[in-house]
């Protein structure tokens, strides 16, 4: 962390030094909704290296706002410290600094499908939906293989699952759209009674599903909480 040190006894420049270098606040904010194993963090993280990676992890771990059990970087599990809970309302500051200033267009340059799906699984209720397993079939056609198809597999009692190569089980509901538009959804930016009339979404399948799917699909905590009904 001495690397490009400001040199100043402040404590903004010193706490700074520890959270200024590129990818740390993002990785913070995974680590603060939950992701533990390495694998899971590159996946909340999909453009960061493995080995950029491993090291802030490690410098986290130097600052005491990690801690790591297991041999190995990519073995066992990360977990914040009383420290890096306490940076909660910060990183947390930043998203909703993000998300009232910095332009929609600007937002919406940058789409990420891996991203997206790991978010929208991430924060998905499962309280409103049947007690049995239900299987969502997200579908973006203007994407390449092997990023146009995910499955939420939703079970009352393993919780929700993510895949990119199909499970194998019926589906239930299959949710038709591009990118773009699922993404501003996600992110409160509209709504999917509105990309429905505009013909920019389409649910088939289980009519309870796609009725209830603004009670079910969870929304960043950065977004509006009124937008995905609309």
């Amino acid at each position: 962390m001495t690397q490009g040190s400001y040199k100043q006894f402040c404590p903004v420049a010193m706490a700074a030094e520890v959270l200024s270098t590129r990818w740390t606040i993002v990785l913070l904010r995974e680590l603060l909704a939950g992701s533990t194993r390495f694998n899971d963090l590159r996946r909340g993280v999909p453009r960061m290296s493995p080995a950029l990676l491993s090291q802030r992890l490690k410098d986290l771990e130097a600052a005491g706002v990690v801690r790591r059990s297991g041999s190995g970087p990519e073995s066992g599990e990360y977990h914040l410290t009383p420290a890096g809970h306490e940076l909660g309302p910060v990183v947390m500051a930043f998203g909703h600094w993000g998300q009232r200033w910095i332009r929609s267009e600007l937002s919406l340059q940058h789409l990420d499908v891996q991203l997206l799906m790991w978010d929208m699984r991430r924060n998905l209720n499962p309280a409103p939906m049947p007690r049995q397993r239900s299987v969502i079939h997200f579908q973006y056609p203007e994407l390449k293989q092997p990023e146009r198809a995910w499955w939420l597999l939703v079970d009352p009692r393993s919780g929700t699952d993510l895949c990119s190569i199909d499970p194998g089980f019926d589906v239930d509901l299959y949710v038709t759209t591009d990118l773009k538009t699922m993404t501003a959804i996600w992110m409160g930016l509209d709504n999917v009674r509105k990309a429905q009339t505009d013909k920019r979404l389409m649910l088939t399948g289980d009519r309870a599903l796609a009725r209830d799917i603004g009670t079910w699909l969870g929304l960043s905590p950065f977004a509006k909480k009124a937008a995905l009904a609309g």
